[in-house]
């Protein structure tokens, strides 16, 4: 797995649930779990956060032993972003905080640039 800079960061709890997630019976080993946005939401854009193979666009890194796969074209708009873990009563689920995005939706998956 070539190596590049680490783009994205994972808080202590995002990295629990994730292993959690990779340690659940028949999860597929040769996944990676992708980071990424596609076109569509409230605000233009919408987070990927998802397992995944890894194809020839795909630059790869690791953290804390979690394997991860981000497309190249990507990295413009999630350089520097934090995901993290919520699991209170009240939101629950995963939240990306994007120092890129100049614009951003009541949902948490949204976001504009």
């Amino acid at each position: 797995m070539e190596t590049t800079t680490i783009p994205v960061t994972l808080t202590p709890s995002a990295k629990d649930e994730i292993k959690r997630l990779m340690n659940e019976e028949g999860f597929d080993t040769k996944q990676f779990l992708r980071i990424g946005v596609k076109g569509g939401g409230c605000s233009g854009m919408t987070y990927v956060l998802g397992f995944d193979t890894k194809t020839e666009k795909d630059d790869s890194f690791e953290i804390d032993g979690i394997a991860i796969i981000m497309e190249r074209s990507h990295g413009i708009y999630l350089a520097g972003m934090e995901v993290d873990w919520q699991g209170g009563l009240n939101s629950r689920g995963f939240t990306f905080n994007n120092p890129n995005a100049s614009k951003t939706c009541g949902c948490g998956t949204s976001f504009a640039v």
